[in-house]
């Protein structure tokens, strides 16, 4: 048996689930949790006019080695930073992060008496894989942010559509409270990562944005440990594990890759040797997030047979599906009726949009149980599908004008512009609400 999971403690083997460790070479591979089971939920149009030029797409996704190994590693969380919130239950959270912390700024060598969790943690950190390339990094990071505006509202929708709908995050996130309890702070939060990952210099080891990167990887890692002791053993054997490494890697990619795809099926086509780029850029960044290397796919084609098989399996939606999204209504919609029911219709087009984007099953599921369950979708759908796949088309034409490359370097120069506008707006709206930073600390008393 190899080192406990995060939430197993250190109780006896008796006492756990018999799937609750870290993998190890040469196992025996755990089965998938019941609740990831292939649905036509998820078998949408958008998903399969983007992943059907690369790889067969298949009501049933085929297995290979990498989707087989997925499957494994929902059972497990971030061996490494698991044991580091476990030393931090001992020695005391706040004195833990002012160590994290302290060692992110300065490094390890500089902390006092740290645990040794955290001083392999931090090893590995100093150290990058053998696989990683900086300047593919770079060179998949520019095209990421070359991708059209559709395409990126495309992966932002779709992960909200895993976020609130699938099985596994949308039991995390409603678990946690924390888009009902704290919605502007993690709204800003959430903005502000993303921008941040895709500035410049997020592969530096002392750069704000890698820091920001590990910040919330330690803070998945508490939420984590948190959950599987509110859940206990019988969640963990429908579910596996709560923001499970599996999950963890199946998000990278598929937020690196629905840009560039989104655009090469609307007909901006991507050479295969780019969207490698643009896979090891998202690799990377999920290797910095705590994914086990074996499950770190090293191209594109098997980073999608990873992505098809998780999407199709994905689940939901669950009971915090409509929890969630109620409380989010409740955020955004007048408490006069007559109002509320003009601010429904008006976001018509809006979901119309979404629809388009994500699948109109999937704008179904997550609107079942709100004030927006029966809303029409069309036309704004169709008319959505045709200015989308018009903003590709200008985007294609302007890759053919003079100075194409100039004009890319210089939308890449400092973030994701359309991200940075995003991270103003939301900056504005949080304020008014007193959340005025992103310390990335939430979960510090989740856990003790």
């Amino acid at each position: 048996m190899s080192t406990l999971n995060s939430g197993a403690d250190a109780r006896p083997d008796a006492d756990r689930h018999p799937y609750d460790y870290y993998y190890r070479e040469g196992m025996l591979l755990r089965p998938p949790p019941e609740t990831a089971a292939v649905s036509p939920l998820w078998l949408t149009e958008p998903h399969i006019e983007q992943f059907s030029p690369w790889i067969p797409v298949r009501a049933v996704p085929a297995r290979t080695p990498l989707t087989r190994l997925f499957d494994d590693h929902r059972w497990q969380g971030d061996e490494v930073m698991d044991a580091v919130v476990l030393a931090f239950t001992k020695t005391g959270m706040s004195r833990g992060r002012r160590m994290f912390d302290h060692a992110l700024d300065h490094g390890i060598d500089t902390v006092a008496d740290p645990p040794p969790a955290l001083v392999d943690l931090f090893r590995r950190l100093d150290d990058p894989p053998d696989w990683f390339d900086a300047g593919a990094w770079e060179r998949g990071r520019r095209l990421w942010i070359n991708a059209s505006l559709s395409g990126k509202l495309t992966m932002m929708l779709s992960d909200a559509m895993g976020t609130f709908v699938g099985a596994e995050v949308s039991s995390a996130t409603g678990q946690t409270r924390r888009f009902l309890a704290d919605f502007r702070r993690r709204e800003l939060e959430t903005v502000t990562w993303f921008h941040n990952v895709t500035r410049p210099g997020g592969a530096d080891r002392h750069s704000p944005v890698f820091k920001s990167i590990v910040k919330v990887r330690l803070m998945h890692a508490q939420a984590r440990l948190a959950l599987r002791r509110i859940w206990g053993d019988e969640h963990f054997a429908r579910h596996g594990n709560p923001i499970s490494n599996a999950m963890t890697m199946g998000a990278a990619v598929t937020f690196g890759l629905l840009p560039p795809l989104f655009d090469h099926a609307h007909g901006r086509r991507i050479a295969p040797a780019d969207l490698d780029d643009v896979m090891l850029y998202w690799a990377y960044i999920a290797h910095l997030m705590g994914v086990a290397d074996e499950l770190v796919p090293r191209n594109a084609v098997d980073g999608l047979r990873m992505a098809h098989h998780m999407i199709l399996t994905a689940g939901g939606p669950t009971e915090w599906t409509d929890i969630t999204v109620k409380a989010a209504c409740d955020h955004v919609l007048s408490d006069n009726p007559v109002l509320r029911r003009l601010q429904v219709h008006g976001a018509a087009p809006l979901l119309g949009l979404v629809s388009a984007l994500t699948g109109e099953s999937l704008v179904r599921a997550l609107l079942r149980a709100s004030p927006f369950a029966t809303v029409r979708l069309q036309p704004w759908q169709g008319i959505a599908r045709r200015l989308v796949h018009l903003n590709v088309a200008m985007r294609r034409v302007g890759d053919r004008l003079p100075n194409a490359q100039r004009r890319m370097e210089a939308r890449t120069r400092d973030g994701d512009a359309w991200q940075r506008r995003g991270v103003a707006m939301v900056s504005k709206i949080a304020a008014r609400s007193g959340v005025t930073g992103t310390p990335y600390d939430h979960h510090d008393g989740s856990v003790g």
